[in-house]
Formats: C-alpha cells, structure tokens, sequence
C-alpha cells in the first residue's frame, strides 16, 4: 500500500511501530524533492566547472611541456602555479558549498526534520 504523501502534517507516526518517521513518505514529498533538485543544481555544475579544470592542467602538463614549464619568477614555473591554484579551486569549492547549504539547503532540511519530527525532545 502506498505511502500517505504529508502535506504540513508531518511524517512522524507514518513510519513503523517503533516510531521511527516514514521514510518513503519523506522521500516522496514535495519538501524532499526540493532539497534534492537545489543539491543537484549546485553539484552538477561545480562539478563539470571542476573536472574541466582539472583536466586543462593535465593536458598542459602532458602535451605542453613548454608552456608549463615557462618561468614565471625564481623558480616558479606555470606548471607550479597551475597545481598550487588547483588547491586553492577545491577550497573556493568547499568554501562555496559551505555557504550555498548553509543558505539554501539547511532551511529545507529543517524544515523536512520538522515534518518528520526529528529532534524533538
């Protein structure tokens, strides 16, 4: 039998005998799927951003050698500034993430949670 989809009632009680909350009725509700759809908009594209990132340094450095290894200053080469900025790409990534959950997708969980009655003492 189906799952009754929650509408603001809650899915506390919906779930089995030992109170647990109705987890197919979350995954199935309006306010989850939002959650899922906001996850995905930003994972994709940060994710496409990223590997092709990635992949212009690889390629650089497999098949320009002359252009990575070009002096920039001392003995800093491009191919070094190349790989330092890769690491400063992932933490404007987290930091990022960080930033777009804490706005956008904690309110939503919260508010899932509370439809769930999750945390209630």
């Amino acid at each position: 039998m189906p799952s009754e989809r929650a509408t603001g009632t809650g899915f506390a009680d919906r779930g089995d005998d030992i109170g647990e909350p109705d987890f197919e009725a979350i995954q199935q509700s309006p306010e989850f799927k939002l959650l899922r759809k906001r996850l995905l908009w930003f994972i994709f594209p940060m994710s496409a951003f990223f590997l092709c990132w990635y992949m212009t340094f690889v390629l650089f450095s497999a098949y320009d050698h002359d252009f990575m290894s070009r002096k920039l200053f001392g003995a800093l080469n491009t191919g070094t500034v190349f790989g330092l900025l890769q690491f400063v790409t992932t933490m404007v990534i987290v930091l990022t993430y960080r930033r777009f959950a804490r706005k956008k997708l904690d309110p939503q969980v919260d508010t899932i949670h509370e439809l769930a009655g999750v945390g209630k003492e």
